[in-house]
């Protein structure tokens, strides 16, 4: 009987429902009861990358980076195109300052989505740390666009770091200029 049920898809139903109630749980905030539906929808289908990046994704809200890594690990092992995953080992790069496997990761994600703001505006700032200011000002300039369109409360911050970055990248073009011109 499993394998008719497996057949007919209604394991992937279940699954799918799970994982809806987890979604659903952590806009909440019930992380633990995120969990649990991810648990079950994993038991269900423990080869669904999307679960185990989501799974990944609330460990790491919830701060429990060693659970996250592996969740991200485990997502991009079965799919090495996993959206969330890519974006969460960048995040966990990005914690740890080790800015070329944040730009790594970030750069994946972004080929995966180039319209997510969340990815453009990390990948900004990685490049900011990297003192490649002119790259990340055009990068941050593209997440305030679709947080703007969005009417998502990152835009603030994201618009303060366009100003930033103007500043730096423009500081970066004046020491550039050979010596003994001034900018006309």
């Amino acid at each position: 009987m499993a394998k008719l049920t497996q057949r007919l898809g209604l394991p992937r139903y279940e699954a799918d429902e799970h994982y809806k109630l987890a979604l659903a749980a952590f806009d909440k905030g019930d992380y633990d009861q995120a969990i649990d539906h991810l648990d079950k929808a994993i038991d269900l289908l423990p080869s669904q990358p999307e679960y185990h990046a989501a799974r990944g994704y609330i460990y790491l809200r919830d701060g429990v980076r060693d659970k996250a890594e592996t969740e991200f690990d485990e997502a991009l092992r079965l799919h090495e195109f996993e959206l969330l995953a890519h974006y969460g080992r960048g995040v966990l790069a990005y914690r740890d300052k080790n800015w070329e496997d944040a730009e790594t990761f970030f750069s994946r994600a972004l080929a995966v989505d180039p319209e997510r703001p969340e990815t453009l505006y990390y990948l900004a700032l990685v490049f900011h740390r990297q003192r490649k200011n002119d790259a990340a000002l055009d990068l941050m300039q593209k997440a305030l666009e679709k947080f703007e369109a969005a009417n998502d409360k990152r835009r603030t911050d994201a618009r303060q770091w366009v100003r930033e970055l103007e500043k730096q990248a423009q500081q970066d073009n004046q020491k550039q200029l050979p010596t003994g011109r001034a900018e006309s």
